[in-house]
């Protein structure tokens, strides 16, 4: 099956993956690009199979984060419950400093050889290092040994991850129609959560049915473990996907050879949009790793409770934002994304403060409607950032410039998020410390979003219109008006 049919004559097909990728022929100077009409169900593939790989990539790093206070005593035994919390955090942390690394190597290569061969290469280094941390033996048994390997199978994951969340919005971004990037790439994100709601409930699962003593000795190895079949799973799925449109078309603009873009040009020549892409992905990965990693053992070890409630209440909000997550994406796509946006950073900003409030001092039933406040103003990111990050970036450097700013910005302050806030609590006694973080956040994902383009409805930056089966007769107008709004990556 070829992955588009184009409004222009057809070219040889290139052999990509399971079947052939058809681009537009090469155009003449000073010529209108011809639009792309997309093949609905290649579509509806390509977001499944991207989705599921982030599904994947997301169980793995929740499961970490959900088992840290177990994975804190077999690894980092100390009679200090906040040490072994820190210790496994800056485990965690050391992950999100090689991304960048990982960012350098992947998002370049993305650019050369293809988004499909550099996915399929990422999920196979993340599912063997998740499924390595399964394998390690515990500091009671080799000692500093452990802690050691630990750290090792974090990083081949944390550079793995350096290729992941760009490529895969770039692969669903590019393969969209304008007209409902959003909405497709919300299911990106919908993956996310799916991942965190399978990690988050298998750990649940073992808390309510073993003891204390089987977790600690073999149980919290079972989730890592499960990573070696769905890693097999998601490889499969990939590896049937054929390369994107946009990027077949700048392979026919090359002449047939492979795009060279230099390091330097990734990064001076995008500087503008790569400081919008770090302040956008700060108040996205603030929020997120916030709510969906830190939260639990905030819970736990500074508010008291059991862990099992905890992770109950993680695992519903996470729910919630599954069943809100694709009618959010399509609403970017009627408001525009800049809109959405802009709600989530002024409700982090409004309420995290009295959001916090009724997570530590109420009930049950406060804490949920505290962390489900959270989790619908979180919503406003994972539904619009899919669609709206790739949209910075013209197609010739997109996955490479893409992976950098957002793995920059996530090592500098989304992945920290956990260690830091720990760290700000021990040292200033105020459980209050995530509220002030996220609203700090939200201040600078506001100036990012005020200063940001609107990208809804129009064409990728460098690409032809890409329309819908039965919108080719509206394609000059579309292409006219979409072109005119993605030349600037800032206002």
């Amino acid at each position: 099956m070829s992955t588009a049919q184009v409004a222009t004559p057809p070219v040889a097909p290139r052999p990509s993956g399971s079947g052939a990728a058809r681009s537009p022929a090469p155009e003449k100077a000073g010529a209108a690009p011809s639009p792309t009409v997309t093949d609905p169900a290649l579509v509806r593939r390509a977001v499944k199979a991207a989705a599921l790989g982030n599904a994947m990539e997301w169980f793995d790093f929740g499961v970490y984060s959900y088992i840290a206070v177990t994975l804190g005593k077999v690894f980092f035994p100390s009679g200090n419950p906040t040490a072994q919390l820190l210790s496994t955090f800056g485990a965690f942390a050391a992950a999100f400093l090689v991304r960048p690394l990982g960012g350098m190597v992947f998002g370049p290569l993305g650019d050369r050889v293809g988004r499909q061969k550099v996915l399929a290469l990422t999920m196979i280094m993340m599912a063997a290092g998740t499924f390595a941390i399964g394998l390690i033996p515990s500091y009671a048994a080799i000692g500093v040994g452990a802690p050691i390997l630990l750290l090792a199978a974090r990083l081949v994951q944390g550079f793995s991850t350096g290729g992941e969340y760009a490529g895969a919005s770039t692969f669903i971004a590019e393969y969209a129609p304008d007209r409902r990037r959003g909405f497709l790439g919300s299911w990106l994100e919908f993956g996310t959560l799916a991942g965190y709601v399978g990690g988050a409930g298998l750990v649940t699962l073992m808390t309510a049915l073993l003891s204390s003593d089987d977790l600690l000795s073999w149980g919290w190895r079972i989730p890592f473990l499960i990573a070696g079949p769905m890693g097999i799973i998601g490889l499969y799925l990939r590896m049937r996907l054929e390369e994107t449109p946009a990027f077949a078309a700048e392979i026919a603009k090359a002449e047939n050879e492979r795009p060279k873009v230099p390091l330097r040009e990734m990064i001076t020549g995008q500087w503008r949009a790569l400081l919008l892409c770090v302040g956008l992905v700060l108040v996205f990965n603030v929020t997120d790793y916030m709510l969906l990693s830190y939260m639990p053992s905030y819970l736990t070890s500074e508010l008291g409770y059991d862990a099992t409630h905890g992770l109950v209440v993680v695992l519903g909000v996470m729910v919630l934002m599954m069943i809100v997550q694709p009618f959010a994406g399509a609403l970017t796509d009627r408001v525009g994304r800049r809109p959405v946006i802009a709600a989530g950073c002024a409700g982090f900003l409004l309420l995290s403060v009295p959001a916090l409030l009724l997570i530590r001092d109420g009930g049950l039933l406060a804490v949920a409607a505290g962390m489900g406040a959270l989790g619908l103003l979180l919503v406003c990111f994972t539904a619009a950032m899919p669609s709206a990050l790739p949209a910075l970036f013209p197609t010739r450097v997109r996955y490479g410039s893409l992976s950098i700013g957002f793995n920059v910005s996530v090592s500098l302050f989304g992945g920290t998020t956990p260690l830091v806030v720990t760290a700000l609590i021990g040292a200033t006694g105020d459980v209050m410390m995530p509220a002030y973080y996220m609203m700090a956040a939200a201040v600078i994902g506001g100036f990012a979003v005020w200063r940001m383009a609107e990208s809804a409805g129009r064409p990728l930056p460098g690409s032809p219109p890409s329309l819908e089966p039965g919108t080719a007769g509206t394609a000059g107008t579309a292409g006219t008006a979409g072109a005119a709004g993605t030349r600037r990556t800032c206002a």
